[in-house]
């Protein structure tokens, strides 16, 4: 199994000058090579592969472009790859009927890693030499598992690091519980779990809506192309930067905690993309445009989006596989309206009625807390239904 490990790299000025530098060269291979292709099919109608543009780099090196020289091979033969990948991809989802999304020229704030695929590098205790660039100091914060496989070098708001790909042994599963629990995401609070209890949402781009609102002003006013202007951009990224931390942060220990504790997690199955899609407008007859709710309707999306539910049940499953749980998602319809005690439906509940009662048997219950209980039977009645096949490990 691979895993990844992120360290913080602490360049030097004239490092830092050449990491940029490889990035920029990256990025021209990248760009000239999708151009490559597609001019190539569309000119004759003939397809050029990973290969073929491998095999003309030296020629490349020698005659067009001896800066790449200066470059590791096998870097700049991982920006091929990245482009194969990308047109399977492609090729993949117009396969599968699924929105194509042809490959885009990258531009200087989208191109931000470049990868030593197999060799190339070194790690010691506090330093790390790259090919071509240097000894670079590192920060490893934590132990690293299995054999190192792929360096990445990665940019990211300010800051340099380096993301090792190692390939561990499978490892032995956790002693098995058998609780089961069912999650109910939401707004009010971030999860709601089938037992009464509550995981609280720490809400961190609400809470740092006003400095980033400070932040872009400032940045607006500057005139563009300015070296102010740029620092401000710098700003306002930082501040990007903290709130996402922040927020994996907080996703990564509270998956944690639930995986430790229970052996099946049941999750609804939300398409998070559909949720926070713009309303529609509306017209009367005459073509007036009429209210919406638009303005509210974007205040939800803000909040969904800041809960990070798809990362969230995304980390769930990357962690129950490690340690031998399971991870079931069953359909949303009507969680919130069925009584979990009767099993009867209700009338619908509008998104500010908080509690639960029953006009059959008369339960009170948290509105949340009953949509868990739901989502826990759903999940329990669909192992049922379908064989649950034993770990590999």
């Amino acid at each position: 199994m691979r895993k990844a490990f992120k360290f913080r790299l602490y360049p030097k000025r004239e490092q830092e000058h050449t990491l940029f530098w490889t990035l920029t060269r990256c990025r021209e291979l990248y760009n000239a090579a999708l151009s490559e292709r597609r001019d190539a099919y569309r000119s004759a109608s003939k397809s050029i592969g990973y290969y073929e543009q491998k095999r003309d780099l030296p020629e490349i090196k020698a005659v067009l472009r001896p800066e790449y020289q200066d470059i590791h091979s096998q870097v700049l033969q991982d920006v091929l790859l990245r482009l194969e990948k990308a047109f399977k991809a492609f090729f993949r989802r117009v396969a599968n009927g699924e929105t194509p999304g042809y490959p885009r020229f990258q531009g200087r704030n989208r191109y931000n890693s470049f990868t030593y695929p197999q060799g190339g590098y070194s790690l010691s205790e506090k330093q790390v030499t790259l090919s071509k660039i240097g000894t670079i100091k590192i920060k490893l914060h934590r132990k690293m598992e299995g054999k190192i496989k792929t360096a990445t070098i990665k940019y990211e708001a300010g800051q340099w690091y380096c993301v090792f790909s190692c390939e561990c042994e499978t490892p032995e599963p956790s002693p098995l519980s058998e609780q089961e629990v069912g999650i109910d995401l939401g707004i009010t609070h971030f999860a709601a779990l089938s037992d009464g209890t509550f995981i609280e949402s720490p809400r961190y781009y609400r809470k740092a809506e006003k400095t980033l609102a400070r932040r872009q002003q400032v940045k607006d006013r500057r005139k563009r192309g300015s070296h102010r202007r740029e620092q401000a951009r710098r700003l306002v990224a930082k501040a990007h930067r903290k709130i996402r931390n922040q927020r994996r942060d907080f996703l990564h220990k509270q998956s944690r905690k639930l995986v430790d504790q229970s052996q099946t997690m049941v999750f609804e199955d939300l398409q998070t993309e559909n949720l926070v899609k713009r309303p529609k407008p509306r017209q009367d007859e005459n073509g007036k445009y009429l209210s919406n709710g638009a303005a509210a309707k974007g205040g939800l999306n803000k909040s969904i989006t800041d809960a990070g539910w798809d990362m969230f049940v995304d980390l769930c499953t990357q962690k129950a596989a490690w340690a031998a749980r399971t991870v079931v998602k069953v359909d949303p319809s009507k969680t919130s309206q069925i009584c979990s005690s009767c099993l009867r439906e209700c009338p619908h509940k509008e998104l500010d009625e908080r509690t639960h009662i029953c006009i059959h048997c008369g339960v009170v219950l948290d509105r949340d807390t009953n949509a868990a209980l739901n989502i826990l039977r759903l999940g329990r009645s669909q192992q049922e239904a379908i064989p649950v096949e034993a770990p590999p490990f």
